[in-house]
């Protein structure tokens, strides 16, 4: 007999926190799933401060922000349970059936709706395509972070960071408090790829140096790495020959992006956006398979923990309301200047007053004006002094009566 809930959350990290305690408040049974002994995800390790502004106007550690969660949730009658991993989901009669194993051994959980909040993950030397040996010292930043603020261990004494998306950044300025030297930050793209904030207060405060153009195409070393070989980059960013030079480093740490976790998600036939990498789904979370739904980096990759709490929210709100009616959409396509936009698709039957739309931009821009279009008609803009890749920008669009069947959504930008 399989264990019968409302909604079943999957993961435990900021996103997963507020799908359940949304999902709570509007009375659905909710089990939550995680598969690591805490709840908080990736918060548990972020002791550095900035969370929290847009949601509580205030500046909060990483484990400070998710206890806020926590301690809401203990509150509620959710179920939740640690150190469990889903093995295998199956769709039957309108229902989800899910196989999960623990130290406790196996055990099955129905649920009506399911909310996947599985996170995203590093990627790795191999997908950068770095040759040469396999020593120890090579570690993504969240690894080292994890060493540094959990486990209280120095992975490094003199490291070289490839990559500059903000947990490189933050992680030079922490090894660099903790004692270590840092020689440099290497980005192969010609801009930074983190949070601009993140460039003044992590590298140009503490004078680590930032080169871009640049990047690591060799690690040299037996049993620890001895040395690594950077090189130029062309604008293809293809190493320039002559250019190679090799430093000498303990330790390479990798930034060099964040792919969404979805392999549950493709098992049940989801079908995912080539250009967020995510889900795609409407403007309530939901992916295109009826009663599943998608939120935080699990359904595109979010810079701000509050954006990935607020995804969660409108996620595990509407898994609880989910009443398994049909839906007709509206396209959302963007134009020439945007990498992606999501929602990708418009639910015609539930808008409500506000739809949520997050974008960025594909190359860092000055003034330029965005705007939303329904059938030619243009319904919103809002005016950046600046647009940078890195930085995710929200919109709120109130589409009123321009919601109609076969109605084309369109987002353009134009310099200003």
């Amino acid at each position: 007999m399989a264990y019968k809930v409302g909604v079943a959350v999957i993961g435990g990290g900021p996103a997963g926190l507020a799908a359940a305690l949304s999902a709570s408040r509007e009375g659905a049974s909710v089990l939550l799933i995680e598969r690591e002994a805490r709840l908080g995800g990736i918060l548990k390790q972020c002791i550095h401060d900035g969370f929290g502004v847009v949601r509580y106007g205030e500046k909060l550690s990483g484990p400070e922000y998710a206890c806020r969660d926590i301690r809401e949730l203990e509150q509620t009658g959710t179920a939740v349970m640690l150190q469990t991993f889903v093995t295998r989901i199956e769709k039957a009669s309108g229902r989800f059936l899910l196989t999960l194993v623990s130290r406790d051994g196996m055990a099955q959980v129905d649920a009506k709706s399911l909310v996947l909040a599985t996170g995203c993950r590093e990627r790795t030397a191999k997908q950068a395509a770095i040759h040469g040996t396999r020593p120890a010292g090579v570690l993504t930043a969240g690894n080292a972070q994890y060493f540094t603020n959990v486990l209280g261990q120095m992975p490094t004494k003199r490291c070289v960071i490839l990559g500059s998306g903000d947990i490189g950044l933050i992680m030079a300025r922490r090894l660099t408090l903790e004692g270590a030297e840092v020689v440099g930050v290497f980005e192969a793209k010609a801009t930074p790829g983190g949070l601009f904030r993140n460039v003044v207060q992590c590298l140009y405060d503490f004078e680590i140096p930032l080169v871009l153009g640049h990047t690591v195409t060799r690690v040299f070393g037996t049993q620890r790495v001895a040395a690594v070989e950077t090189c130029r980059v062309d604008k293809g960013l293809n190493p320039v020959p002559g250019t190679e030079k090799i430093v000498k480093c303990d330790a390479l740490i990798l930034s060099v992006g964040l792919i969404p976790e979805n392999e549950l998600a493709e098992s049940l036939g989801v079908e995912l956006c080539r250009y967020a990498k995510g889900p795609v789904c409407d403007q309530n979370g939901m992916t295109m398979v009826d009663g599943v739904f998608s939120c935080g980096n699990a359904a595109h990759i979010t810079d701000l923990a509050d954006h990935v709490s607020e995804s969660g929210g409108i996620a595990g709100r509407s898994a609880a309301r989910y009443s398994g009616r049909s839906r007709e959409f509206a396209e959302v396509s963007f134009g020439a200047g945007f990498l992606y936009a999501v929602p990708q698709r418009i639910d015609l039957a539930g808008p409500g007053d506000e739809t949520t739309i997050f974008f960025r931009s594909a190359e860092v821009r000055g003034k330029t004006t965005v705007r939303v279009f329904a059938d030619g008609s243009e319904i919103f803009s809002k005016k950046y002094g600046q647009l940078r890749p890195p930085e995710m920008e929200r919109i709120g669009v109130n589409f009123g009566n321009a919601l109609r069947p076969n109605v084309k959504i369109a987002l353009k930008m134009e310099s200003s």
